[in-house]
């Protein structure tokens, strides 16, 4: 009898050692991160599911386990560069974002147009097709997308245009155009000392740094604000839930993320 519960003990003992290295590992080093909307696609879509990288940019008080941190505030293992697609707290709500570095400190930013402007130079564009997807509820949400072509009744073929947008140091991503929208043309944009300034892929469907945080907008986000950065895919569901395997896209297991 008393070996049963010797037995009980160690694997109790043994799950909650798990549990605690499991809670510390993810504290440290990567967090979970479920896409719940569309601001980013064609580079992410609604239900990717991937791992922050929380080490890319050294420690946070976000990233310090039980609060106590080795070195005090925000020391970058490296520096973030602009094109990284990074996962951040809002300034305001708290509640976690994912977008694209798209201005760093002292930068001016402005949209002309539909045309991305870093210190007053236009960023190539190139038209890269067309981006299609089926007019149906998406994600646990259940949103519509927003097309090119709407109306779109439901089950056709929604679409939007497809652009390859190339940043000053030459990296180049994918971004998508809806039509005319209000971001489409802004006031130049003088990002602080400390601060970042991001932007979705979905240009006309992402409220970022573009709009104000009165208007309920990311505006400019401090660097203590950075969890982590977003490089691979680990799997993607189409569906409601995570746990709806026969709607996972396998096309998207471990997909790198540019």
């Amino acid at each position: 009898m008393e070996d049963a519960k010797d037995g009980i003990v160690e694997t109790i003992k043994t799950v909650v050692y798990a549990l605690l290295i499991a809670g510390v590992f993810r504290t440290l080093f990567f967090q979970p991160f479920w896409i719940p909307s569309g601001s980013m696609k064609d580079t992410l879509l609604i239900g990717d599911f991937l791992f922050v990288n929380k080490m890319a940019y050294g420690y946070s008080q976000y990233s310090c386990p039980f609060g106590i941190c080795p070195i005090s505030g925000r020391i970058f293992a490296s520096e973030p560069e602009r094109g990284d697609v990074v996962v951040f707290r809002h300034p305001v709500n708290g509640s976690d974002f994912i977008k694209r570095l798209i201005g760093l400190p002292g930068d001016r930013i402005q949209m002309k147009n539909g045309i991305l402007n870093i210190n007053g130079t236009p960023l190539k564009t190139e038209p890269d097709g067309v981006f299609t997807e089926p007019m149906e509820p998406q994600g646990p949400q259940q949103m519509l997308p927003r097309c090119s072509n709407a109306p779109v009744g439901q089950g056709g073929v929604c679409e939007k245009e497809k652009f390859v947008e190339t940043l000053p140091e030459g990296r180049s991503h994918s971004i998508l155009n809806i039509g005319n929208g209000p971001t489409d043309n802004t006031p130049v944009f003088t990002v602080p000392d400390g601060h970042y300034f991001f932007m979705g892929d979905n240009r006309d469907n992402s409220t970022d740094s573009r709009v104000n945080q009165l208007a309920r907008g990311v505006g400019f986000v401090p660097a203590e604000n950075l969890i982590g950065r977003a490089d691979r895919i680990m799997f993607s569901s189409a569906g409601k839930s995570l746990f709806y395997i026969w709607t996972w896209r396998a096309d998207r297991f471990f997909k790198g993320i540019e």
